[in-house]
């Protein structure tokens, strides 16, 4: 399964357009949580979280939606809401199974979003089922693309092919909006891959260690990128940027100053993303297993001195993808144990020696046999015993389903 992502050419008015249905949709899922905490302190009430929040729909669009204070609510299509209230029984039973931490509300600063869809297809007869497809818009190739309940809006790059879907996701990063879109289609997997198997040691030094000896680093233009937010943020270290609390409204410079900010964070996000697809790619097109340590991300941002190179280096990011992309490239993803002494075992001799963080070369005390840390310890995930292997399952996103790839 596949997904687009286009980035949107809008004048003001439409942006204007994305804002006011983003702000629906975060006054929506806001409320729905504060009514569904609420409702937990109601005695003799013994419902589900998902029929509570049916209930707290039904209160929004029969009380709430009527009030002419909420008039405004009105004007935008009924999809919006309605996902709203789908994406916060999703955000609680995600918390219920412990595959996330307690929702929380929305805020602007975090980035807008919302989702429209279309709802229903063409009947020929009353009592008989709809006519195949007709749920789903077609996309026809070029610059445009209509989204149910709204308008004809622009693309900045064209769609090379025409294509259908039911559901749209509009986004912001920064000053610039994002439309994406899934796609029924799978790809076919290869069957020949030229290595059987290979061991990925993730390092704070370079990106990946690869057993064969392929090495991966992360490009000096996030450096430049971190290097150029910093000076921004000291040159605008005493902007007064506005405080609600204490009724100090912000200056215009501290607006342009936040599109500044979201802009660097935005290329420094994408200079991350586009190295980690390359290399997850370039190793599941290459090699048939790939060995990775499951380590402890969380644990290890907990050390304030490798925080900064593990987030530089997305640990986390790169196992998501190479377990995704199984299905695309018909690999097999195998995760280490995270107690295995890989990094202080030798892959000449199996010797196993302390080693601190600051040595970066293995030099064997039994075998006298010399070499690269990062390479040591991938040659050792290679060929760890089955008994310290079991397979990687896909993660799930925030809406419940395995990542799919991006096209574009």
């Amino acid at each position: 399964m596949y997904a687009i992502k286009r980035e949107l050419k809008l004048n003001n008015k439409e942006t204007s357009l994305m804002r006011g249905i983003a702000g629906l949709r975060r006054f929506v899922y806001n409320f729905g949580l504060e009514m569904l905490v609420a409702s937990w302190s109601f005695e003799g009430v013994n419902l589900s979280d998902s029929k509570r929040i049916d209930s707290i729909k039904q209160v929004f669009t029969q009380v709430i939606m009527k009030m002419p204070e909420y008039a405004w609510t009105k004007q935008y299509p009924s999809t919006v809401y309605q996902s709203a209230f789908i994406d916060l029984k999703k955000a609680f039973k995600r918390w219920r199974e412990g595959l996330s931490g307690f929702p929380k509300k929305k805020t602007k600063k975090k980035g807008d979003s919302f989702t429209v869809y279309k709802t229903s297809g063409i009947y020929p007869e009353k009592g008989k089922p709809p006519i195949p497809f007709t749920n789903r818009v077609v996309i026809k190739a070029g610059k445009r693309i209509q989204l149910p309940g709204l308008k004809e809006f622009r693309l900045k790059e064209k769609i090379g092919f025409i294509c259908s879907s039911q559901t749209f996701t509009v986004s912001r990063t920064a000053d610039k909006w994002f439309v994406s879109f899934v796609l029924d289609a799978d790809k076919v997997p290869p069957i020949y891959h030229p290595i059987e198997r290979v061991g990925v040691d993730l390092g704070v030094k370079t990106l990946a260690t690869v057993s064969n000896g392929t090495c991966y680093t992360m490009p000096v233009t996030n450096k430049r990128a971190k290097t150029k937010l910093s000076k921004l943020q000291w040159r605008n270290r005493n902007k007064v940027l506005g405080s609600k609390k204490l009724g100090v409204k912000a200056s215009k410079n501290a607006l342009d100053y936040y599109i500044k900010t979201a802009r660097h964070h935005a290329r420094i996000g994408n200079i991350r993303r586009d190295t980690v697809h390359k290399m997850t790619t370039d190793l599941s097109r290459r090699a048939y297993c790939i060995r990775i340590e499951d380590l402890n991300v969380s644990g290890m941002m907990a050390n304030h001195k490798l925080a900064s190179a593990i987030s530089d280096n997305c640990f986390y990011e790169v196992r998501r993808q190479l377990v995704y992309k199984q299905s695309h490239y018909g690999t097999k993803v195998e995760l280490v144990d995270r107690w295995f002494p890989s990094s202080k075992t030798c892959s000449c001799c199996g010797h196993i020696q302390e080693m601190k963080l600051r040595d970066r070369v293995f030099d064997c005390q039994k075998c006298d046999s010399v070499i690269d840390r990062d390479l040591n310890a991938s040659i050792n995930l290679e060929n760890a015993p089955p008994e310290k292997v079991r397979s990687a399952r896909p993660e799930l996103n925030a809406c419940g389903q395995v990542g799919a790839d991006t096209l574009g």
